[in-house]
């Protein structure tokens, strides 16, 4: 039997790191703390794939890879694969899933405040700031995807579709030439 770690430790693995970049390292700089979460998200992605392909042969082109993505490698992370994939066939792929389970434990402040999707001082609404508070979440996965997917000899760009959150994960990945 392989090694494991509980899911719930991971779980609040990930919570604490994302509240730590973004509220204690770069508290007044977002986009700095999504590039650091995702950063680490590649570094754990680039050795999950070394792990996980040791034994098999190189993958002959991208979409094999992204198979690959969909079907072992996500099984072997949340236990499931991925419920759908799409593709334009000009090197962009949509991963869809539609339980992603670091979104489906994920809460919202239920204060009055939020509650009535009211505004901020700034302007911004209840609603945008729960898209923005999951989407910090999502940069780790991002990460995930794109190191691997570098390992493999991959260069391409990972990035979330926020319009089904937090129902889904979609994640748009976009090789590039």
């Amino acid at each position: 039997m392989g090694r494991e770690v509980s899911e719930s430790c991971v779980d609040n693995l990930m919570i604490e790191m994302v509240s730590a970049y973004c509220n204690r390292f770069y508290s007044t700089k977002p986009e700095l703390a999504a590039r650091r979460i995702e950063a680490i998200g590649y570094q754990v992605g680039h050795q999950l794939s070394e792990r996980y392909t040791m034994e098999r042969p190189r993958f002959s082109d991208h979409l094999e890879a992204i198979k690959f993505i969909c079907k072992d490698f996500w099984a072997e992370l949340f236990k499931k694969q991925i419920d759908n994939l799409k593709t334009n066939h000009r090197g962009t792929f949509v991963l869809q899933d539609n339980r992603f389970q670091w979104l489906t434990r994920m809460s919202i402040d239920p204060s009055p405040a939020n509650a009535d999707l009211s505004q901020d001082s700034s302007g911004e609404t209840a609603e945008n700031r729960a898209v923005q508070i999951t989407s910090m979440h999502l940069y780790f996965p991002c990460g995930i995807i794109r190191g691997a997917l570098s390992n493999l000899g991959i260069p391409c760009a990972v990035s979330v579709d926020t319009s089904n959150l937090p129902a889904s994960g979609s994640f748009v990945v976009r090789i590039k030439a």
